[in-house]
């Protein structure tokens, strides 16, 4: 029934430039849909990426649009104007837009030419939404995928929409690329660490205009760390416009012999910096689902995240890491120094090869493919009866 899908066109900010979490789900997303779909023709259309980011080596059914050589002023309304026409002329069977503020445009296109769509919806770009226009489009949408139960009962609250539009598709991890291995030697000998000292790590973007920083709650709890671990380090991973800000309240705090900002690390070498550590923390209360927590436990590390956001999924309410009140820093300087001590009741977060085959079965990418496989199935059923 699959292959009565020949056309499918996927939108999307960006793919091969910055990977933000966004980009990293739409590229597994597509992904999924070439293998599900192996010969329907798929057409993306990229918002910011430019045509000389593109890989040499291409699914023979992908072909990339890019938007991106567009002058600023000029590049949302000329990539809307683009996705429309694309649409009417090919005619394709399913639209797939994995943000949320293009699908007024894909509202337009199902009323020329009844075409139907379907939204990915993330995290704060999914929450409170007010715009007259976007709320309209997804109440109409076909198939809205929140990436977390979270951000799905958050649509549901807050939005005219119907439980059966709703299907949570989570998050995936490259487990091929997110390994077990020992603490490397390279940035032991880097940061002055020993192997036997405890690490806890952060890997987030140091965004000064958000409202909610997770680095900094585990700062605030770290002096209580301290008096508890006394030889503990924390490595911030992660680079933007609030570093200047950290490096004043690291110095204030005189906490400069237990604090490393690693800045931007590469793709490839952040499994290492996963591997240094012994529990990764991010008490975070802005996060969608938060994939960083999957890359860490697929190396076989302990986790902690934030109560009051899209990581209960990613950690499953607890099964797979420790959550706790973002807010309290009491609270997660103890649940850390009970997770260095290896006294936090769960027994699984010690036991790095079945955390991470527990990741593996949760989320790996064939999960994440099969999920998406009912998707599709009983669209094309559907689609078959109509």
């Amino acid at each position: 029934m699959l292959c009565d899908i020949k056309k499918v066109h996927i939108w999307m900010p960006n793919l091969f430039g910055f990977k933000g979490g966004i980009q990293v789900y739409s590229a597994y997303l597509l992904q999924a849909i070439q293998r599900l779909l192996p010969s329907a023709q798929c057409e993306v259309f990229l918002l910011h990426d430019q045509r000389h980011m593109q890989p040499d080596s291409v699914h023979p059914n992908t072909r990339f649009h890019f938007s991106g050589g567009l002058l600023q002023p000029l590049r949302n309304p000329l990539y809307a104007a683009q996705l429309v026409a694309q649409a009417t002329l090919n005619r394709p069977d399913l639209i797939v837009s994995t943000h949320l503020n293009f699908t007024p445009v894909a509202q337009a296109i199902k009323q020329i030419a009844n075409i139907p769509y379907w939204t990915v919806a993330h995290g704060v770009e999914a929450w409170d939404i007010d715009k007259p226009k976007l709320k309209r489009s997804l109440q109409v949408a076909d198939r809205i995928l929140p990436v977390s139960n979270y951000t799905r009962t958050r649509l549901l609250d807050e939005q005219a929409l119907q439980p059966e539009q709703l299907c949570t598709l989570p998050n995936t991890v490259d487990t091929q690329r997110f390994q077990i291995r020992p603490k490397p030697e390279r940035l032991l000998k880097k940061y002055g660490f020993t192997e036997d000292q405890p690490i806890i790590l952060t890997v987030n973007r140091l965004c000064s205009t958000e409202s909610f920083k997770s680095y900094d709650q585990v700062l605030a709890a770290l002096p209580d760390i301290l008096r508890q671990v006394p030889n503990v380090q924390y490595v911030i991973v992660g680079k933007g416009d609030d570093r200047s800000r950290l490096e004043q309240i690291i110095q204030e705090r005189q906490l400069q012999a237990h604090v490393t900002l690693a800045g931007f690390v590469l793709d490839n070498e952040l499994c290492d910096y996963y591997n240094l550590c012994d529990v990764f923390a991010m008490p975070s209360k802005l996060e969608g689902f938060g994939i960083v927590y999957l890359e860490a436990l697929s190396c076989g590390k302990p986790a902690l995240g934030g109560s009051r956001d899209g990581a209960v999924d990613a950690l499953q309410g607890g099964k797979l890491g420790a959550l706790v009140n973002p807010d309290d820093s009491e609270a997660i300087a103890q649940m850390l120094v009970q997770i260095l001590k290896r006294e936090y009741p769960l027994p699984l977060m010690y036991q790095p090869q079945a955390l991470r085959q527990a990741v593996i079965d949760a989320y790996g990418f064939e999960a994440f493919k099969q999920t998406l496989s009912v998707l599709l199935t009983d669209f094309a059923a559907r689609r078959a009866m109509a």
